[in-house]
């Protein structure tokens, strides 16, 4: 009866996976626009166009400092020759409370404007045609990264001719002029007070029974501790606003922002100190993707692509995240020595059609979110806890029975065989499935390139793709089953099968300690604690069971209803894991790498830094072993040092539409990604096993470049 169990974690994992991974289509929640404040424009001047964008009421967008969360909007822009567009004038923010966080952003509308030059060899009566992508995180309660294609065609004028306002936008530019701080007239003070800071505002004019609802923006991100209450006071000497620094040892001398109060039900804004220059936006027509360094992947067709991804799939065999379930299928094999050269065929074709089922299932989900505007890889699903719970939860039952604690049915070929008791077939299936689940954090050499082209390519091709990946993955095992003399070098059944079974458990146990810590980089302590609690419950679950099997009567039953609870109990923790998400560090880690943004990386970029950037995710076994055989080593960190070299990490365990957009533009789909910049130089792309001379090399490679 225990297959009962197993049958509703497995459910359970399917319906808690579809509600995490399938976001609202953000289509709904921001409707975007490319709009003008001319009609027409004229070669050699300049104009202001803005993006509009309305929002669904209660959902928000961010402002340049997002706060404690989130991401601001960006336009990738395709612009004619000569044409070019500044950066964002961006409108004063409101504070939006969010749980224990406070951020920083817009509701209901608003306009980001831009100044546009227009190039003096400009056509006169031909249209300037504008276009771009605009990516944003749109959140209410939950964020969810969307995109939107804008365009607008402007009509050129004669040269000498002067563009007159339209009419129609009038309004919409007013109204986001208005929303523009403006320099303050007077002078601004920054004084330590014990550990906190307070901005004066020296404006003698102002009465303590006017001015109300004050609040500073400031334009560094890790300055202030965004969500501490900020204290107003008003005298003779003005206004006074206190507030918490995020580290009082470090606290700054000066707070550039913007400060925000009413005065008499005024709503009034000032800019105080220098804004940070922000890079404008390249006017440039699309720039090819880049070329990456290894060979074989230049060009890729769909039989190209097919190729690489077999082998790649053929590779992730041997990868330590498939390890557990490799042992599972040794189990089931030596079972099935004794049978039939038939019916052992027949489970290693179900085996196969478990694995490509769900690479199909998976891939299918991925190319279905993606066309609905999310912004995901391979391995998303590992993004949610709650999947990493479940899988946990899942390998633990499983583990459990390998050892002798429960009984998962009749079979041991794996978790599926609890799930019937007809041959066994079905449970070589279910093997499948889970080998797919559990090989998914994995990255083999081959595999990048042909899962990031099967992401570009239509539906179809996509496909055909991913079941070549499949099928590498499951062509081991099941030539096994198809070659008879292999099978005749396994032993017999015998009783030594229950020692194997329990030797066999160890490996499970260790993937599911590595969930855990996982997990644990994805929540909070509360959350981490709930996941713990999850472990317990199934662990109980298990052992009333099986003390149900041999029990009779109201104790049996009791049992059950006890085990049937635990069950229940798990899934209600393992739906509360999402609301204690861990917040990414803003720091410089202990080896040197500093957390990637684009827009630090642009920066380095422009100071002719040499970068070496790092996406990865704590559930990519890939990364990990590349981090502690490669990159930690001393003979690597001393040649970043000697080099001059700037390091940046990208965290991919959970969702980040800055990585996903850099990860694609690389033809990327999932981590790791080894990135080598110099300079405005484009990036050399390292291979995705590393090794210390890989690294070493490219570092060494022109000196000179690597430094300021």
């Amino acid at each position: 009866m225990m297959r009962t169990l197993a049958a509703l974690v497995l459910l359970l994992a399917g319906l808690t996976e579809a509600g995490a991974l399938v976001p609202k289509q953000p289509k709904d929640l921001v409707r975007a626009s490319l709009v003008a404040e001319t009609a027409t424009v004229a070669p050699g001047t300049t104009v202001t166009v803005g993006i509009h964008m309305a929002m669904k009421p209660g959902w928000h967008v961010y402002w340049r400092n997002p706060g404690d969360s989130g991401l601001p909007p960006e336009m990738a822009w395709v612009l004619p020759p000569g044409v070019a567009i500044g950066a964002i004038d961006w409108p004063v923010p409101e504070r939006l409370p969010v749980q224990t966080l406070m951020n920083y952003g817009y509701e209901g509308e608003v306009t980001l404007l831009m100044p546009l030059s227009v190039p003096k060899e400009s056509p006169a009566g031909q249209p300037l045609h504008l276009k771009g992508k605009l990516s944003y995180l749109v959140c209410e309660e939950i964020c969810i990264p969307g995109s939107s294609d804008l365009a607008l065609d402007l009509p050129v004028a004669e040269p000498g001719t002067t563009p007159s306002p339209d009419p129609a936008q009038a309004g919409l530019f007013a109204e986001a002029r208005a929303a523009l701080p403006q320099p303050s007239p007077w002078p601004s003070r920054l004084t330590r007070e014990g550990d906190g800071l307070v901005l004066h505002l020296d404006h003698a004019g102002l009465t303590a029974g006017a001015v109300s609802d004050a609040a500073f923006f400031p334009y560094g991100e890790t300055v202030l501790d965004n969500a501490a209450a900020q204290t107003l006071t008003v005298d003779d000497k003005g206004l006074h606003l206190a507030l918490k620094p995020s580290d009082p040892a470090a606290a700054p001398a000066e707070l550039p922002g913007v400060l925000a109060f009413s005065e008499n039900g005024t709503r009034r804004a000032f800019a105080i100190g220098e804004a940070p220059a922000a890079a404008p936006a390249a006017a440039a027509t699309p720039e090819p993707a880049p070329v990456p360094a290894t060979a074989p992947e230049e060009t890729l067709t769909l039989w190209s692509a097919a190729g690489l991804a077999l082998l790649g799939g053929l590779v992730l065999n041997l990868m330590p995240c498939v390890f557990p379930v490799l042992s599972i299928k040794v189990l089931s094999l030596v079972k099935q020595a004794g049978e039939s050269t038939r019916r052992v065929r027949i489970h290693g074709l179900a085996y196969t059609a478990g694995v490509l089922a769900s690479f199909l299932a998976l891939a299918g989900l991925l190319i279905a979110l993606k066309g609905g505007g999310a912004t995901l890889g391979w391995g998303f699903q590992l993004q949610s806890p709650i999947v990493v719970a479940l899988l946990a939860y899942g390998l633990l039952a499983m583990g459990l029975s390998l050892s002798g604690v429960v009984h998962l049915g009749g079979g041991i070929a794996g978790l599926g065989d609890g799930l019937t008791r007809r041959a066994g077939y079905q449970g070589s299936f279910f093997t499948g499935v889970l080998a797919t689940l559990v090989a998914t954090p994995c990255t083999a050499p081959f595999m990048g390139a042909a899962v990031g082209f099967a992401l570009t390519q239509p539906p179809a091709v996509g496909l055909v793709v991913f079941a070549s990946l499949g099928l590498g993955l499951a062509l081991p095992f099941l030539m096994l089953t198809l070659w008879p003399g292999a099978l005749r070098l396994m032993p017999r059944p015998g009783a030594w099968m229950d020692t194997l079974k329990g030797v066999l458990a160890f490996p499970v146990y260790a993937t599911v300690a590595w969930l855990v810590w996982v997990l644990a980089q994805q929540v909070g302590p509360n959350g981490l604690l709930a996941g713990l609690s999850g472990l317990v419950l199934v662990g109980f679950a298990a052992w009333a069971w099986e003390r149900a099997r041999s029990s009779g009567g109201w104790s049996g039953g009791l049992a059950r209803a006890a085990a049937l609870a635990a069950l229940v109990a798990t899934a209600g923790l393992v739906v509360a894991l999402d609301a204690d998400r861990a917040r990414a560090g803003a720091t410089v880690t202990a080896d040197g790498f500093e957390p990637f943004t684009q827009a630090r990386l642009d920066g380095l970029r422009s100071d002719g830094r040499t970068v070496f950037v790092d996406m990865t995710a704590a559930w990519c076994i890939t990364c990990q072993i590349n981090e502690r055989t490669t990159l930690s080593r001393d003979p690597v960190r001393q040649a970043f040092r000697a080099n001059d070299v700037a390091l940046l990490r990208g965290d991919w365990t959970n969702q980040n539409p800055e990585i996903t957009a850099l990860l694609e533009r690389y033809g990327r789909s999932g981590v790791p990604l080894y990135l080598v910049y110099r300079g405005k130089a484009e990036a050399v792309v390292l291979p995705q096993i590393l090794t210390e001379g890989i690294v070493l090399s490219e570092i060494g490679k022109r000196p000179g470049l690597a430094q300021r």
